[in-house]
C-alpha cells in the first residue's frame, strides 16, 4: 500500500491520522479504498475535512449570563412615526403612569408602616418580655440574638433601639450588654426587603437578582457580626471611641428630630391604628401595671395635672418630712403630689372603638398590609417595566451602573453610597429604601454590584436618622441614647472598612449570587433561608444561652467549627481540589440527600402536587405550567428532527460499529467523524 502523504495542514494530517486508526478494524478492501481516496485529495493540496450530523445536533448555543442586566425592547412605536395626536396621547399617557407610580409608591411605604404595627400587636408583649431578663443580656450572644429575635418581631430596628435606651438609662441595662443587641437590631431589621424579594418569585430570573439584591444586606450584616463582634467583646473598641466623642461635648436635649417622610404617611396610617409604643418600653422595664394594657392607643388626646392633696401612710412607710405628716386617730397623713390623667379626645383609627385582643387586631393588620403590599409591589413592577423601556431604560442604566473612567472607576460606588445614605434620611428608613430598590434590582434597572453600595449608604443613613433622633431626647436619655446611635454607626462604617474597599473582600456580592442561583432553582429555598437566618437559628442559639456558657459553647463551637471545615473544603474543591485527599475531592461518599437540594425538592414538590390536588386553582396552574414546559420539550425535539438519509445511513452504520468505537475511546481518541 502506498505511504500516507505529508501535507501542509498538521492538524487536518492528525485527524486523518485518527480517522486511520478506525480503518484498521474495517475489513481491508474497504480500508484500501478508503486511504487511497485520501492520498488522492491529498495529491491536490487539499484534505476535505470531515463532518457529522451528529455534532449538529449535539451542539448547543452558549448560555446567557443570568446576572446580565436584560434589554427592555421598546416595542411600541417610535416617536418619529406619531402624529399631534398620538405625541399628545401618549405624553398623557406617561404622566398619568408617574402619577399612579406615585400613588403606588406611597401605599407601599405606608404598608410597609401598618405591617411594622401589625408585627408590634402580635409579638411588642412578647419583645418586652424578652428585655427583661438581664441576667442573660449580659451574654453578648444572647443579646446579638435577641436584637435579631425582637427587631424581628416588631419589624423596627427604631423601636427595639428605643427599648434598648429606655432600659440603659432606668440602669436595667449598661452599654456594653447594650452594644451586641444593637448589631443584631442592624441584622434583624434587613427581613423586610428579604420578604419583598419573595413577591418577584414568577419570573425565575427576576426572583434571581431580586433575592440576591435582597439578601446581600444580610450577609454584610452577618459577616460584618461575626467579625467585630468578638473584637467589641476582647477589646471594647466601639464603646470605649463612643464613651470619649459624647464624654468630650456639653450635651443639651434639643428640639425634636425632623420627620420627613412621615408627615406624608402618618395621617393615612393613623387612620388604620395608633400604637402606646410605651407600654413595650414599661414591660421591658419590668413595669408590671405595663402587662395588662393595650397596645393600641384609646385616647389620642390627653392631659395630666398634679396636684397636692391629702394621703394616707401605711404602718410600713416612713414619713418623708415631719412637718408635712400628722396623726388623727391612729391615721398618719401626709402631703403628696398626685398626677391625675384626664382624657380629652379619643382616636379616629378604625380600632379605636373595636372591643378586640390586640394578637387578634395584629393578625388582621397583618394579613391586610401583607395583601396591599403584595398588590402594590405587583402593579409597581409591572408599571415599572411598561415605562423603562427603550432609552429611557438605557439613560436610567447608564446612570446608575456607569463607573467613572480610569482612574476614578473607584469614586462611582462611593457616590452611590452617599446617595443610599441621603435617600435613607429623607425616608428615614433603611427597610423602605432597601425594599423600594429591590424590584429594581429584580427587573435588572440596577445592577447586583451597584445596590451594593446603595445598601451600605443606607446603613449609614438610618444611623444618622438615630443620632439626630438621640439628639432631641430628654435630658435623662440624651447621653445613654447618643452614645448608643454613635455605636451603631460606627459600627456600619466598620463593617464597610471590612468588606467594600477592595474588590475582593466584597464577599456579601459573591455570597449573595451563589444564594440566588440556588433560590432561583428551588425557590422554596428562599423561604427556608427566611426562617433559618431570622427566626430558627436566632432562637436555637437563644435557648442554648439560657443554659449557660458550657451548653452553648460546648454547642456551638464543634458546629461552627464544622461549618468553617466544610466552607474551606467547597473553595479547596474549587480552586486545588488535587490537593485535597481522592476521597475528599468531592461529596459522593455522603448520602445524596446531604449534598444535593434534588432528593429535596422532589419531596417538596410531590408533597405540594398532592396538596394540590385538593385546590382547583393550583391544578390549573400546574397544568398550565406543564402543558408550556411540554410545547418547550416539543420544540427542542422538533429541532433536532432531520431527514438527511445519508446521515440516517450513516448513523444506523455507526450502531452496527459500536463495539469498535467503544474500543477507539478507550485508546483514547475524540474522533466523532464516520
Amino acid at each position: 500500500m502506498a505511504p500516507w502523504p505529508e501535507v501542509d495542514k498538521p492538524e487536518t494530517n492528525n485527524y486523518i491520522g485518527d480517522s486511520s486508526k478506525q480503518n484498521q478494524n474495517m475489513p481491508g478492501k474497504e480500508g484500501e479504498n478508503h486511504k487511497g481516496n485520501v492520498t488522492s485529495l491529498g495529491n491536490k493540496g487539499e484534505i476535505q475535512p470531515a463532518f457529522s450530523t451528529i455534532a449538529l445536533i449535539d451542539e448547543t448555543t452558549p448560555e446567557e449570563d443570568p446576572w446580565a442586566l436584560p434589554e427592555l425592547q421598546d416595542t411600541g412605536v417610535k416617536w418619529s412615526e406619531l402624529d399631534r395626536k398620538g405625541k399628545i396621547i401618549r405624553v398623557l399617557y406617561g404622566i398619568g403612569k408617574f402619577i399612579i407610580l406615585l400613588g403606588l409608591l406611597y401605599l407601599f411605604v405606608c404598608s410597609l408602616d401598618v405591617l411594622s404595627s401589625a408585627f408590634q400587636l402580635v409579638g411588642g408583649k412578647a419583645a418586652g418580655d424578652i428585655f427583661k431578663d438581664d441576667s442573660v443580656l449580659s451574654n453578648p450572644v444572647a443579646g446579638l440574638v435577641i436584637g435579631v429575635l425582637v427587631t424581628v418581631m416588631v419589624q423596627s430596628s427604631s423601636t427595639s433601639s428605643s427599648i434598648v435606651v429606655s432600659m440603659v438609662s432606668s440602669t436595667l441595662l449598661t452599654v456594653q450588654s447594650a452594644i451586641p443587641i444593637i448589631m443584631g437590631a442592624n441584622i434583624g431589621t434587613s427581613v423586610t426587603n428579604t420578604i419583598v424579594a419573595l413577591m418577584q418569585a414568577g419570573d425565575r430570573n427576576e426572583f434571581r437578582r431580586a433575592f440576591a439584591g435582597a439578601t446581600i444586606h444580610d450577609f454584610f450584616n452577618w459577616l460584618a457580626v461575626f467579625a467585630l463582634l468578638p473584637i467589641e467583646v476582647i477589646s471594647g473598641y466601639l464603646y470605649h471611641l463612643t464613651n470619649v466623642i459624647v464624654e468630650s461635648f456639653h450635651l443639651e436635649s434639643g428640639e425634636d428630630a425632623p420627620e420627613l417622610l412621615k408627615v406624608i404617611t402618618d395621617p393615612f396610617t393613623k387612620l388604620i391604628i395608633e400604637l402606646d409604643k410605651s407600654v413595650i418600653n414599661a414591660i421591658a422595664t419590668n413595669d408590671e401595671s405595663a402587662k395588662n394594657k393595650s397596645l393600641v392607643k384609646i385616647w389620642c388626646v390627653t392631659e395630666t395635672n398634679v396636684t397636692r392633696q391629702n394621703v394616707t401612710l401605711s404602718p410600713s412607710e416612713n414619713c418623708t418630712s415631719p412637718d408635712l405628716c400628722w396623726t388623727e386617730e391612729n391615721v398618719t397623713w401626709t402631703m403628696k403630689n398626685v398626677s391625675e390623667t384626664e382624657y380629652i379626645s379619643k382616636c379616629r383609627h378604625l380600632f379605636a372603638e373595636a372591643d378586640l385582643p390586640d394578637l387578634a387586631i395584629g393578625l388582621i393588620l397583618l394579613a391586610l398590609s401583607l395583601l396591599v403590599l403584595c398588590s402594590c409591589l405587583v402593579m409597581i413592577v409591572k408599571l415599572l417595566n411598561s415605562v423603562l423601556k427603550g432609552q429611557v431604560a438605557s439613560v436610567i442604566k447608564k446612570t446608575i451602573n456607569t463607573d467613572f473612567p480610569f482612574p476614578f472607576t473607584w469614586l462611582a460606588g462611593y457616590l452611590a453610597m452617599l446617595a443610599g445614605a441621603g435617600m435613607t434620611f429623607v425616608v428615614q428608613s433603611s427597610s423602605v429604601f432597601t425594599s423600594a430598590i429591590t424590584p429594581l434590582v429584580g427587573i435588572g434597572v440596577i445592577s447586583i454590584e451597584r445596590s451594593y453600595p446603595l445598601t451600605l449608604g443606607a446603613n449609614i443613613g438610618t444611623t444618622t436618622t438615630a443620632i439626630l433622633a438621640a439628639l432631641a431626647s430628654p435630658g435623662s436619655t440624651l447621653k445613654y441614647s447618643l452614645q448608643i446611635a454613635l455605636c451603631h454607626f460606627f459600627f456600619n462604617v466598620s463593617g464597610i472598612i471590612l468588606f467594600y474597599p477592595l474588590p475582593f473582600t466584597r464577599l456579601p456580592i459573591r455570597m449573595c449570587k451563589s444564594l440566588g442561583n440556588i433560590t432561583a432553582k428551588y425557590r422554596w429555598f428562599a423561604i427556608f433561608y427566611l426562617l433559618v437566618c431570622f427566626f430558627l437559628l436566632p432562637l436555637f442559639v437563644f435557648g442554648l444561652s439560657l443554659a449557660g456558657w458550657p451548653v452553648l459553647l460546648g454547642v456551638c463551637l464543634p458546629l461552627f467549627a464544622l461549618c468553617i471545615a466544610v466552607i474551606v473544603i467547597n473553595v479547596m474543591q474549587t480552586k486545588r481540589p488535587h490537593s485535597l485527599p481522592e476521597k475528599l475531592q468531592n461529596w459522593d461518599f455522603l448520602p445524596i440527600w446531604m449534598h444535593s437540594l434534588e432528593p429535596w425538592d422532589n419531596m417538596i414538590m410531590s408533597t405540594l402536587a398532592f396538596c394540590g390536588k385538593h385546590c382547583c386553582g393550583f391544578c390549573k396552574c400546574c397544568k398550565v405550567n406543564a402543558e408550556q414546559e411540554g410545547a418547550k420539550d416539543n420544540q427542542l425535539k422538533t429541532m433536532e428532527v432531520y431527514e438527511n438519509t445519508i446521515a440516517m445511513a450513516d448513523e444506523e452504520r455507526g450502531v452496527r460499529r459500536a463495539p469498535a468505537a467503544a474500543c477507539v475511546e478507550k485508546t483514547g481518541t475524540n474522533n466523532t467523524a464516520l
